[in-house]
């Protein structure tokens, strides 16, 4: 048996914990309720601040990892990307936080413990 949370589960705690810190959240895509993966586009107060998803680690563990956009290269770069995730995972959910400290939030989600 497995210790992850369904996937539906845990994409409503990432939206509270959002809401909680005083945020928005918003669903863009519904994925499988019980095994898909989980992509986050992180705003902070509109603009794109990177997009956070789970990766294999060489230990076998999925953690979460992070990758900044780049500024100069607009939506249109993230819109590809998800285009090219969605071809490859037709499970994936893609969630939108807008945060405020979208720093601290990526921290402490990646963090090793």
């Amino acid at each position: 048996m497995s210790d992850r949370l369904p996937a539906h589960l845990e994409a409503a705690g990432l939206i509270r914990r959002a809401e909680a810190a005083g945020g928005f959240a918003a669903i863009l895509r519904k994925g499988d309720p019980d095994r898909g993966s989980i992509t986050l586009i992180l705003l902070e107060r509109g603009d794109q601040k990177g997009m956070m998803e789970r990766e294999l680690g060489p230990d076998f563990n999925y953690r979460w990892s992070y990758r900044p956009f780049d500024a100069s290269a607009g939506s249109q770069n993230v819109a590809d990307l998800i285009a090219r995730k969605e071809r490859f995972d037709a499970d994936f959910w893609l969630l939108e936080l807008d945060i405020p400290h979208a720093e601290r939030f990526i921290a402490e989600t990646t963090a090793q413990g």
